[in-house]
């Protein structure tokens, strides 16, 4: 090649290099925003469930072995205050139920929310759009309540037409409770480690 084009060659590795990167900082930008956009999303699920609080618990979530999900701590005034995280019923009637579980340092259910699901509009969509339903959970505990749907000779009511849903969100949160009693020592010294100022070992 004679001197123009190698000049032109340079030229055209210049221009691609400066598209790669410039491409290269918009995806990382991107990422970034989806991040974020997604954190603060959970953030506001979870001050629906928790208690009240004044940190962020997105950004501090601990996990147990044995349990797939994160779970999230709510401090006011670096005291726990709450733990939320989701629990899935497998069994919907139209598949995977995802439940963001909410409860207070003693066990009992500050407030649920279903963060996913496919059950039929109308029928089942009740776990969603029954609001006096939804807030039948709060200050349920495991030993408070007969945890099936009225159907099956529990507390808890079921749909007209629909009795699949509401009792398969009953039965993952009476497991979400089951788990937290059964993991509540082993939770303690996790936040223990993590947390600078001690949960109480005795129960509320």
């Amino acid at each position: 090649m004679n001197r123009q084009q190698w000049q032109m060659v340079a030229v055209l590795v210049v221009v691609v290099a400066s598209a790669a990167l410039l491409l290269s900082l918009a995806n990382v930008g991107t990422h970034d925003a989806i991040t974020a956009a997604r954190e603060a999303t959970l953030h506001r699920m979870l001050v629906q469930v928790m208690p009240d609080h004044d940190n962020n618990p997105v950004q501090q979530p601990i996990r147990i072995k044995g349990n797939d999900e994160p779970i999230y701590v709510a401090r006011q005034h670096d005291r726990v205050t709450g733990f939320a995280w989701v629990v899935r019923a497998p069994d919907g009637y139209s598949g995977n139920i995802d439940i963001l579980l909410g409860l207070t340092p003693n066990g009992a259910i500050h407030a649920i929310r279903i963060v996913r699901h496919q059950e039929t509009p109308g029928l089942g969509d009740g776990i969603v759009r029954n609001h006096n339903w939804v807030d039948s959970f709060i200050g349920r505990t495991l030993d408070n309540a007969h945890w099936a749907v009225r159907k099956d000779g529990g507390d808890f009511d079921q749909f007209t037409g629909a009795t699949i849903s509401p009792r398969a969100v009953v039965n993952a949160v009476h497991r979400g409770l089951t788990w937290f009693h059964q993991h509540h020592k082993e939770l303690i010294k996790l936040v223990n480690k993590h947390f600078s100022t001690p949960l109480s070992k005795k129960k509320e």
